[in-house]
């Protein structure tokens, strides 16, 4: 058999397994074969369950099947030993040689060590973050644009070519009431006593947005007299209906420049946005605008494309899509009785935008509170007859922020929010974005802020850096070309600290695989903290620096493998691979 890719055993010794299978049971040949890592080294590198599922079929013992499978696997030049275990698995040992190596492996591939083929070039487009512009990025954002820029780069990793989007909400009532929050603050800056409502925006930067408006303009947007819009009768009032009837006011008395403010308040935040998750090391190669589905009538064609499919009713002057039909709890509104188009008919026409575009999957990167918009979402693909299998809504729960043991309490509308750009202040960019993803996606995550500023082993991201400068400060010591340790002999390593990294090393791109398959970098942070654990052993049980010269090269090389492993994961999750500490 042909010496297989870099890096790649697993894949070998599969083949190996596939090929034993077909002698074996050639009506069963085209049985999964699923190598996994045992979780004790003693049962080897890989072991294979694939005699279980076939006794039935081939009406023989699984121990029975494994030992057939066994004595039919081809010769392989990296195959120690094979055996069977337990109830019929085969278990795999990779010779030590091939494994020691790896370290010449990876020094030779470098920054493109665990990039894998997963993907085979399908385009995939992952949407995330997509915050309404309506004031800072707070922390339960930050979680949700780690999280995404982190899948975003695995799986251009483990090979898929992948698009970044941010959808701006640059259209409907959230922006409405942040215009018309900013003009209230306004008038106040321009020395009139207006009634503040309790749920516009609160925020010191709509007073800020405000200011710059009275400074550049002046009085221009000065109308006297701001009277209640809802008369008070002594009954309990709807301060949301008082909020849209505090809009249409503003809108009337404004006329031609409620535009102007509404702009200027958009803009604001949305520039404030993209520095503040660029200084976050989060970028975008797409930035798209919800109004542009309205000004190009694509919300309205989509509309109308479900209603000729028979997707849409009339009731009550209003529109409504039969979502129940396709597993929605109940059926939903896609255009009010007023004409108005709701944000579900956006939400459609954005989503049918996407497959046009020709992207092959679509993830959308959603926080945990809508996960009752799923089913009406892949519901209207459907409706549209489209795959809505082609669409992944990876929810994304808001980080819980803690300090000094307190649960720091957070609304938007209030005012009362850490801005994801006070966090980054405070724990920097580095902790920010490892802590964002030690949990799944869809976990709670209480973000504990004493932790990520403490220079501690239990400080996961310090651990982790910590051992990648480690190995800069050794050889630093050593003073040698590091780049010619990519052609050192390692057959010297063999003792059991040295075999555990090895078999860490040689994991890595089998991580990056699972990670883009699941969605899941946190994996990728669980691996490092890991590889660094074994790496901080291995460097206090064994002196790297020896005078054998043979000794102190693979060691070195070993060094020089695990640090770029690190820079390698560390890279993925958007941190810093520092060379000091």
């Amino acid at each position: 058999m042909a010496t297989p890719p870099v890096d790649d055993a697993r894949a070998h010794l599969a083949a190996l397994v596939s090929e034993a299978l077909r002698a074996v049971a050639p009506g069963c040949s085209d049985a999964a074969v699923v190598l996994e890592r045992p979780k004790l080294a003693d049962h080897g590198d890989y072991a294979c369950s694939v005699a279980l599922p076939l006794a039935k079929a081939l009406k023989r013992a699984p121990r029975e099947i494994a030992s057939a499978i066994v004595s039919a696997l081809p010769a392989s030049p990296y195959l120690e030993k094979a055996e069977v275990a337990g109830a019929g698995f085969v278990n795999l040992h990779l010779k030590r040689s091939f494994k020691q190596q790896a370290v010449n492996r990876i020094l030779r591939t470098g920054a493109a060590y665990g990039s894998t083929a997963l993907g085979r070039g399908k385009r995939v487009q992952v949407e995330f973050v997509s915050a309404n512009p309506t004031g800072p990025l707070h922390v339960g954002h930050g979680r949700g644009a780690a999280y995404g820029a982190s899948l975003a780069n695995v799986l251009a990793a483990a090979g898929f070519d992948v698009s970044r989007e941010f959808y701006v909400n640059d259209a409907g009532r959230q922006m409405d009431i942040l215009a018309l929050s900013t003009w209230l603050r306004y008038l106040e800056a321009c020395g009139d006593t207006v009634p503040f409502p309790a749920n516009a925006y609160q925020g010191e930067y709509v007073r800020a947005m405000a200011r710059a408006i009275h400074a550049e303009h002046g009085a221009r947007f000065r109308h006297d007299g701001i009277p209640d819009p809802i008369a008070s009768t002594g009954a309990e009032v709807d301060e949301e209906a008082r909020l849209d009837a505090l809009i249409d006011l503003a809108k009337k008395k404004l006329g031609v420049d409620y535009a102007y403010i509404h702009d200027f308040a958009l803009n604001e935040q949305l520039e404030d946005c993209r520095s503040d998750l660029a200084e976050f090391g989060v970028t975008f190669d797409h930035w798209y605008s919800e109004r542009s589905l309205y000004d190009s009538g694509l919300v309205e064609r989509v509309v109308r494309m479900l209603e000729e499919r028979d997707h849409v009713y009339r009731q009550d002057g209003a529109r409504w899509f039969r979502s129940s039909a396709f597993g929605d709890e109940k059926d939903r509104v896609v255009q009010r009785e007023n004409g108005q188009y709701t944000y579900f008919a956006s939400d459609i026409a954005y989503h049918l935008n996407k497959f046009e575009r020709g992207f092959d999957v679509v993830i959308d990167v959603w926080g945990a509170d809508h996960h009752g918009y799923v089913p009406r979402v892949k519901g209207a693909l459907s409706a549209l007859g489209l795959d809505a299998g082609r669409l992944t809504i990876a929810l994304v729960q808001f980080a819980v922020l803690y300090r000094n043991g307190q649960k720091v309490s957070m609304s938007t509308r209030a005012g009362e929010f850490v801005t994801l750009r006070e966090l980054r202040g405070e724990v920097g960019n580095d902790a920010a974005r490892f802590f964002y993803v030690l949990r799944k996606g869809d976990q709670h995550l209480d973000f504990d802020l004493d932790l990520a500023k403490s220079q501690s082993n239990e400080n996961p991201v310090y651990y982790v850096q910590y051992a990648h400068a480690r190995v800069c400060s050794v050889l630093e010591q050593w003073g040698g070309d590091a780049a010619g340790l990519a052609a050192a002999d390692t057959a010297a390593l063999a003792s059991t600290h040295e075999l555990a990294l090895l078999a860490r090393l040689m994991e890595y791109p089998e991580v990056v695989e699972n990670a883009a398959r699941d969605l899941s970098p946190h994996l990728i942070a669980f691996y490092l903290r890991e590889l660094a654990a074994d790496f901080h052993s291995y460097y206090n049980a064994t002196r790297l620096l020896v005078e054998e010269e043979a000794v102190k090269r693979a060691r070195l090389a070993l060094a020089c493998a695990v640090r770029q492993v690190l820079r390698n994961g560390l890279a993925l999750l958007g941190v810093a691979a520092p060379e000091k500490m």
